[in-house]
């Protein structure tokens, strides 16, 4: 199965891929999203979860900053110039993950006084709520995506190229193994001398 750069992504360098693309900022975005409905029904705008839920939407915008720069410094541009998009489902998958974050920095954004100042308490809170909505959205647009194969719409994988690959090697015949395999056993035997020569067929 082919994998898009999403899931390859995720794949590789394992656990810390995972852990850094996926569990750090799933983590933040969903205790996000649990203070923010614990706060809409409860308009507690004090105490611990109040707190919490300020400090994860902090965490996790300025967190997608990183994120996002690697991505498109790393992944988006370097791949757009060599033309190696896996098919539209590759490209789905890498630009709706990008797109989630930016809802969660508008919050980081707003949490820091930069933007919505006019805004009381529950307009903020709704924004909040709006924004984790999207990043939601996209989230799981850009998972679903990610975990398709992008072979369905008739992309070739390293596979194939493997596969014609190995067909330029050398044809080695299975007989000349057994041949070989039969020197070895006299040679164990004492019946011949050491030959220093390898396998050149």
């Amino acid at each position: 199965m082919n994998m898009t750069h999403y899931m390859e992504l995720l794949a590789v360098n394992q656990p810390w891929n995972l852990i850094i693309f996926m569990a750090i900022p799933i983590v933040l975005a969903e205790t996000l999203a649990i203070t923010e409905l614990y706060l809409l029904f409860t308009r507690k705008f004090d105490g611990a979860v109040y707190y919490l839920n300020r400090f994860s939407g902090i965490a996790v915008g300025v967190y997608f900053v990183g994120i996002i720069y690697y991505i498109v410094t790393n992944a988006i541009i370097p791949i757009t110039q060599a033309g190696e998009w896996r098919t539209v489902i590759d490209v789905i998958a890498v630009s709706t993950y990008v797109i989630a974050g930016l809802p969660l920095i508008w919050i980081a954004l707003q949490e820091f006084g930069l933007v919505n100042r006019a805004l009381d308490q529950m307009g903020k809170l709704k924004i909040h709520a709006i924004c984790v909505a999207l990043f939601l959205v996209f989230g799981h647009i850009a998972m679903i995506a990610g975990m398709l194969d992008p072979g369905i719409l008739g992309y070739k994988g390293t596979n194939a190229h493997q596969m014609s690959d190995n067909l330029d090697h050398e044809f080695c015949h299975p007989d000349g193994h057994g041949d070989m395999i039969k020197q070895h056993q006299k040679m164990m035997n004492g019946q011949m001398p050491m030959n220093k020569q390898g396998h050149t067929h």
